[in-house]
This record gives C-alpha cells, structure tokens and sequence, in this order.
C-alpha cells in the first residue's frame, strides 16, 4: 500500500512538473507575441505621425492656392470684382 502511495506521489509530482514547464514555455511564447505586436504597433505610430505631416504638408493654404492657380487655372479677383452679398 505504501509503495502504491509513493508511485502516485512520484506521479503527482511529475505530472505537477511537466504542467509547470508546459506554462512557462506558453508564458513566454506569448510574451515574444506581445513583444512583437508592440514593436508593429510602434512602427505603425511613427507611420502615422509622417502621413499627418504629410497631409499637413499638402494642405497649407499656398500649396492649395498654387495647385489652384497652376492646374485648375483660377486667380484671385481683382477688388473691384467682389460682391458682398449681405442678408
């Protein structure tokens, strides 16, 4: 009886330490994902912040009036041409 006790002990004991290895292997599997995910996540902002320079770039008020000017032939009226037009 003794010995019976001892062997499931013994196997209590293993199967509590391959369940041990099991999680830790798992525990860092995961964290090199979470690693990985963060370092996309970092390129992804500094992605960002150059699209929103970018786009602040493109957007300046003497871009628009150049591009309106040069492709789309438009100019600004001369004063005498402006109507107020008042409600």
């Amino acid at each position: 009886m003794a010995r019976l006790l001892l062997v499931l002990l013994v196997a209590a004991v293993m199967a509590s330490a391959i369940g041990v290895v099991f999680g830790t292997h798992e525990a860092r599997k995961q964290f090199v994902a979470l690693q990985a995910l963060q370092a996309s996540r970092d390129e992804m902002n500094i992605q960002w912040g150059r699209l929103q320079l970018e786009q602040s770039t493109w957007a300046t008020h003497g871009r628009i009036e150049q591009t309106a000017s040069d492709k789309l032939e438009m100019m600004i009226p001369p004063p005498g041409a402006v109507v107020i037009v008042r409600p």
